[in-house]
């Protein structure tokens, strides 16, 4: 079910990603997530909007083709959970979440620095909200294909991501913003709990 908000997302990130072909690095520089400590020498730098705006950009089409899958498949479903006001609200919220946890990770280690893009923490702020309000249906692995309930496949899916991230495995990833996205949704499905919405 294609709900107002998740479409427009969806239409939001594929311009973005076109846009990109036509300015090339341009919207890196100006809208991917650098971190702090990047060199003014290099032309670029951290600035307060790139904790959202990286969020709508990709680094290729498996990247955005991933994020855009699990955007179509959960987002409708949240959406008419929280209402489009709300859902807009979480899903920047935990894009934002995500922002934060990066930010904070490229803080306190001393590679290059490096720009982060995608939806992911949007995303699997989503997968966090579709194992909660739905933990008994069941998602479907492509590999493998095994059927797993939706409780389960999130918790196995942050699990992996806060073990690849703390081993470095899988480089190139930004796995702690995942996880951030995550625990950001979490804080705010705590707090709307506490105070149900207004009719």
């Amino acid at each position: 079910m294609l709900t107002p908000i998740t479409r427009l997302l969806l239409i939001a990130n594929a311009a973005v990603f076109l846009l990109q072909f036509v300015a090339g690095d341009l919207l890196i520089v100006w809208f991917a997530l650098w971190p702090f400590h990047t060199p003014h020498e290099l032309g670029v730098r951290f600035l307060p909007w790139q904790v959202i705006t990286y969020g709508f950009l990709h680094g290729d089409l498996i990247h955005i083709g991933f994020n855009m899958l699990a955007l179509y498949m959960f987002g409708g479903q949240i959406e008419t959970v929280f209402g489009s006001r709300r859902f807009l609200i979480y899903y920047l919220g935990c894009v934002f979440a995500a922002a934060l946890a990066q930010l904070a990770v490229s803080s306190l280690t001393a590679g290059p620095p490096i720009p982060t893009v995608g939806a992911s923490g949007g995303v699997f702020g989503l997968l966090l909200a579709y194992g909660l309000f739905f933990p008994r249906r069941t998602i479907m692995l492509i590999f493998p294909p095994v059927p797993l309930p939706a409780w389960l496949f999130v918790t196995l899916y942050g699990l992996l991501s806060l073990y690849l991230g703390v081993t470095g495995t899988q480089a190139g990833v930004a796995h702690f913003a995942h996880l951030g996205g995550m625990f950001g949704g979490w804080l705010l499905i705590r707090q709307w709990r506490r105070r149900p919405p207004r009719r």
